[in-house]
């Protein structure tokens, strides 16, 4: 009877994540990861494939968890802001790795795509066609204070990653999400959205 790998699999990916996480897909060694992981190079390519396999894997587990530690509450969008901006504050490496994925691969792994299909669904019943841009926005919102430059971040007038400032940011977050929610359902903004497309 072979030996139980399962140990030797939860520590590869917990190395994979740390490194991809800061070094992309591209950037990421296996050497690294494998040393990190306590196993040796072969039983990453046995257990999970391709550095490429791997990275897709790591990316899907992190989407996956964040998925269920926040749920898509598409009749309190505001709300699904604030705690989605509260899990990547708390986990910066799942905002790093989707950033990572997002700019070395050409097109979304169908794990990706998968993921958004049923919060896109739930949002054209209000939204419309509108739906896609409804959470394009949103999802920039919550990630903007992330993705600041470092130099806007510094005329903060306290520390930037301070208690007190990030819950500032996060209060005009929410804020600016429900502005986003109103604006998306007015009459108006549905008109000039289809006026525009013909």
């Amino acid at each position: 009877m072979p030996p139980d790998a399962t140990d030797t699999k939860r520590r590869i990916l917990v190395a994979a994540r740390a490194e991809f996480a800061r070094h992309g897909l591209a950037g990421a060694r296996v050497d690294r990861i494998a040393d990190a992981g306590q196993a040796n190079k072969r039983s990453i390519y046995v257990h999970f494939g391709s550095k490429n396999d791997l990275f897709d894997r790591v990316v899907t587990a992190a989407l996956t968890e964040m998925a269920e530690a926040v749920p898509f509450t598409a009749e309190d969008l505001p709300a699904y802001a604030g705690a989605l901006f509260d899990y990547l504050i708390a986990r910066p490496e799942v905002l790093r790795l989707t950033t990572w994925a997002g700019l070395e691969r050409a097109e979304a792994s169908p794990n990706e795509v998968q993921a958004y299909e049923p919060k896109v669904t739930v949002l054209s019943e209000p939204f419309g066609d509108l739906a896609v841009d409804v959470l394009a926005l949103l999802l920039g919102q919550v990630t903007a204070w992330q993705s600041a430059s470092a130099a806007l971040r510094t005329h903060a007038p306290d520390d930037p990653w301070s208690a007190s400032r990030v819950q500032h940011h996060r209060a005009l977050l929410i804020a600016s999400v429900g502005a986003l929610v109103g604006a998306a359902k007015h009459d108006t903004v549905l008109s000039l959205s289809e006026s525009d497309s013909r």
